[in-house]
Order: structure tokens, then sequence, then C-alpha cells
């Protein structure tokens, strides 16, 4: 089934195209959600929400760009949505434990079950997250979406609405703060 044929069929509501489209994009949808939010259980329900959200207004998407281009879009936004939420509940909660005398950090899981080299991996993800995290957001998404959706520079511009340069310049901005905040986690942790 060709992206017109998609389109029309999810226009006419017909759930054979709609479960077809969410077995083309679920996993690509769920990466560049994971990209961004950096959690697998979050980033498979704003996926979800991601699909509902392209059931509902696919009446108005105007063909000017493709559909995976389009629905990209929508899982960037949603998870930049989700993330910014998250963000403000976190900083609300920290407050809420600082005025109620609970700032001692909780250990939710103990590393000590875990090899060696699992945890000196999971701490090296951490932390590219991290650097990752605070990108300003145009890089970061431009980044995301070319390193783990390996989306080209073109999808990426029609994704961003920007163009193929400014692209480009986001990705090595990004790649040149993301070194620089690597190379000074790394020098720290090796003295």
């Amino acid at each position: 089934m060709d992206e017109k044929d998609i389109i029309k069929g999810l226009m006419d509501g017909d759930s054979l195209t709609f479960k077809e489209l969410v077995e083309k994009y679920q996993l690509p949808v769920i990466n560049t959600c994971l990209g961004i939010v950096h959690n697998r259980h979050d980033a498979e329900d704003i996926a979800q929400d991601v699909f509902v959200e392209i059931f509902r207004s696919v009446s108005g998407f105007r063909s000017d760009s493709k559909l995976s281009t389009w629905i990209y879009r929508i899982a960037v936004n949603k998870s930049i949505n989700f993330t910014r939420k998250r963000n403000r509940q976190k900083w609300l909660s920290s407050l809420e434990d600082f005025f109620d005398g609970k700032n001692e950090p909780e250990i939710h899981s103990s590393l000590s079950d875990l090899p060696s080299s699992e945890i000196e991996n999971q701490q090296m993800n951490q932390h590219l997250h991290k650097a990752i995290d605070t990108l300003p957001e145009n890089q970061r998404i431009a980044f995301t979406l070319n390193k783990y959706d390996e989306l080209s520079y073109k999808d990426i511009s029609e994704v961003m609405n920007l163009t193929v340069s400014s692209v480009e310049s986001l990705i090595h901005r990004a790649k040149t703060n993301l070194q620089k905040k690597l190379w000074s986690f790394y020098k720290k942790e090796s003295i």
C-alpha cells in the first residue's frame, strides 16, 4: 500500500489501514520518542498517543509533506511536551520535598547485582543521555532524529520546518557540544 492509499484509508476510517500504518511506523516512532525521553515504557506510551493523534487528526493532513514526516513531527512534539511536563513535575516534587525536609535522594535499585561491564555501560548511557538532555531543544531534536532514527538531513529539515543547512548546523553544534560535555566528564572520571 502506498502513502496515498494509506492516507485515503485513514480518512475513510479503515481499521485495516490503520493497523498497517501502526505496524509500519510503530518501531520508528518508539525509537524517536525513546531518543528524547530515554525511557522505554514512556516512549511506548507516547507512541500510542502519537497513533491516536494520527487517527484523530488525519483529516487535517495536508499532503504538502510526506506522511512519515508528519508522523515524526507528531512524535517529536509529543515527546517534547512529555519531557517538559515531567521536568515541571520533578521540579515541583523536589520543591515539595525540600519544604517537607525530604532532601535525601532515594535509590530505586541496587547496582550491586549487575556485572561491572553492565554497570559501566549503564553509567555511560546515563551520562550520554544527560549530556544530550542539556543540549538546546533544536540541537537535541536534530541530533536525536539523525543518530537514533537515522533520518537524512532533508527528512529532518521537513520534520523541523528548517532548511537543510540549518539542520546540518544544528547537528554539527550538537556534536561539538556533546564532545565538550563528555570530554569534561571523562576527564573528571579519570582523575
